[in-house]
């Protein structure tokens, strides 16, 4: 057996921060670690296993060979071993070959803290150590601003694999081409962040990386781990922030993942009925046990620290929050108080919240929550979850269903389109049309609409500048951009031989037009979580099917005026009333001809006039051009 020398990493306080769910570096201490002992070069690794009689590390340097390179067992009940092995460095692939007391079982998992993971199928991890030096210092100064919640936020949601393919030799992109042609388009089309759908290392590619393995890992995919700090870079220097998608809520049973890691139930919660997700067929995770917390918190502290991410989307937020979650009765344990609340992943998630804000007070969580739960996005010190922001699932839901009717019948169903002004204010929300929207036979977001080729279109346009003026930041998956006409294939690049036609152009060009109108806009962003920042002009013209609003900033003299004509009927003469006088000047109309609309328009100023409408003590006459969304701003 090669010599394994006692070296640590560990001081006490490490020990006792980690057994109490309090420690959230954790990867300064576990994982593989070069270092020099006494002269000499080798690397130190540290791994959990608490039940395990025997661990080795196994890897290319010892031909695999099980007891070669025994760990040593700390003497503090952690459950920690470790050690330090010379000669092992840079490169080299490994795994844990671990004994358990359990009748002998023997387990071969990956590093859980590895910072590098071989290609898959390959399931090994590498021992790495990046000397990337960050040029992104003055994103880093400012971008608090940028991540703010009176900001401007709109959001391009992006699968690395399928954004855009190398034709000529059939593959995926890689970190370091995506830096050159996603971060040029991304900052051409006005898009203020970049998300990322899971980038963390993964087995299986239908699972869209949402079956993590590797959670300290960039996917070996697409580049190594400081090819992937350099599409980050790239971003910063370019002023758009990148979010990275999160996955605390579930992890496949993989032989080499965390799964039954040292023979025991030791990641996932050990009662079936807390620790099996039915419906993704993955394990979940035990938030009442101290270490685990300590392991995703550090992971998500990790994203933060190591990669300079500006937010975390978590995943699956719902499925945490509530023990009945896809379960029928019997198949599930309430509460101590006989709740069907989850308490333990609610400290979690309260914990995890406030460390990323106390540590990361510049950046953003967002969550993918699609219940009533209260105050999601609420401080922890006010009851709530702690989150920045959360998904309106709502919103989506009841705007997509409006939007597929055809606009006959649309004045039967008005409140569709106008109830999440009911509760937009109760959360601060984050209004998304994502990837799971464009999947499973749903169809694109184009191919939900209504009628011929120009209704679907203008239509859409309608649809984005709805969401663009309503309150709340914004997120699109890609392709929904141009107007991807096909449902999204994640073995496949977007469709952008489409851009050879005239129709999608020039709707790529309005959305450009308007992700930059947004951004140029403080009405629209600046109270965007505030009943401050909105004013109904009128919800309920139901016969004409007009909705008209107003959005509102800092500086009253910047308010802007929101018409929207959900029917292709031009109406002339549409009276609205306004609480102001003075004059309108439209300065956006996606009728306009270069979106490819038919040109209807407000071409001269609009005087208000001091005549009672809607409810208010002036108002103005103006023409709404056909399914279209028309913007003013006062004079």
């Amino acid at each position: 057996m090669a010599q394994v020398k006692v070296y640590s990493l560990f001081t006490d306080f490490d020990i006792n921060l980690f057994k109490a769910g309090k420690h959230y570096r954790l990867y300064e201490k576990f994982g593989s670690h070069i270092t020099t002992v006494d002269g000499i070069d080798g690397t130190y690794f540290a791994v959990w296993a608490p039940s395990a009689k025997q661990v080795s590390v196994i890897g290319d340097f010892n031909y695999w060979t099980e007891g070669e390179h025994q760990l040593n067992v700390r003497w503090d009940s952690s459950g920690i071993w470790e050690g330090f092995i010379p000669l092992v460095g840079k490169g080299n692939i490994y795994k844990y070959k671990i004994e358990s007391h359990n009748n002998g079982i023997k387990t071969e998992k990956a590093d859980p803290y590895a910072r590098r993971c071989e290609h898959p199928p390959k399931t090994a991890s590498i021992i790495w150590d990046d000397k990337y030096k960050w040029k992104d210092t003055d994103w880093m100064k400012k971008r608090k601003k940028h991540n703010a919640l009176d900001a401007p936020y709109s959001v391009y949601e992006v699968h690395l694999g399928s954004w855009k393919r190398h034709i000529e030799e059939d593959r995926f992109l890689s970190y370091y081409e995506l830096a050159d042609d996603l971060v040029n388009y991304v900052k051409d089309m006005n898009f203020t962040h970049v998300e990322l759908m899971p980038i963390m290392e993964y087995p299986y590619d239908p699972s869209w990386g949402y079956q993590l393995t590797g959670y300290f890992a960039p996917t070996s995919r697409f580049g190594y781990p400081e090819e992937f700090k350099y599409l980050v870079d790239k971003l910063h220097q370019n002023d758009i922030g990148i979010i990275l998608d999160w996955v605390p809520s579930h992890f496949p049973e993989d032989a080499h993942g965390l799964g039954f890691f040292d023979g025991s139930c030791l990641y996932e919660h050990p009662d079936r009925r807390k620790g099996y997700h039915q419906d993704w067929k993955s394990l979940i995770f035990n938030y009442e046990r101290n270490e685990v917390k300590s392991f995703l918190i550090s992971n998500a502290a990790f994203w933060m620290d190591q990669y300079h991410a500006d937010a975390l989307r978590v995943d699956a937020v719902a499925s945490m929050l509530f023990l009945d979650y896809s379960r029928e009765d019997g198949e599930w344990e309430p509460n101590i108080y006989g709740g069907r609340e989850n308490l333990a992943a609610i400290e979690f998630l309260k914990e995890l919240n406030q460390e990323i804000y106390a540590s990361f007070p510049d950046t953003q969580t967002i969550a993918e929550e699609s219940t009533a739960f209260p105050g999601v996005s609420k401080p922890v010190f006010l009851g709530g979850l702690g989150f920045g922001m959360k998904w309106m699932m709502g919103w989506m839901h009841d705007t997509l269903e409006y939007f597929r009717k055809d606009p006959i019948y649309r004045k039967y169903h008005q409140n569709d389109i106008t109830f999440s002004l009911a509760y937009v204010f109760s959360e601060n929300f984050m209004l998304p049309l994502s990837h799971d929207e464009v999947v499973y036979g749903k169809n694109s977001i184009l191919g939900r609409m209504p009628g011929d080729e120009w209704q679907r279109f203008a239509n859409l346009r309608l649809l984005y500048g709805y969401m663009f003026t309503h309150p709340g930041t914004k997120l699109l998956f890609m392709g929904g951009e141009f107007g991807q006409y096909n449902e999204w294939n994640f073995q496949e690049s977007l469709d952008w031989n489409l851009l050879d036609y005239e129709p999608h152009r020039n709707f790529q060009n309005y959305y450009k037009t308007i992700n930059g109108l947004y951004k140029s806009t403080p009405a629209l962003f600046e109270k965007a979580f505030s009943g401050e920042g909105f004013e109904w002009i009128s919800y309920d013209d139901h016969e004409n099917c007009v909705i008209s609003y107003i959005r509102k900033g800092n500086d009253a003299k910047e308010n802007v005026v929101v018409v929207c004509n959900l029917t292709p009927a031009v109406r002339e003469n549409y009276k609205i009333g306004l609480p102001t006088n003075g004059k309108l000047i439209e300065i956006f109309n996606s009728d306009s001809k270069e979106f490819g609309g038919v040109g209807v328009s407000n071409t001269k100023e609009i005087t208000i006039k001091k005549r009672a409408w809607n409810g208010k003590s002036y108002s103005a006459e103006i023409i709404l051009p056909p399914l279209a969304i028309t913007i003013f701003k006062f004079k």
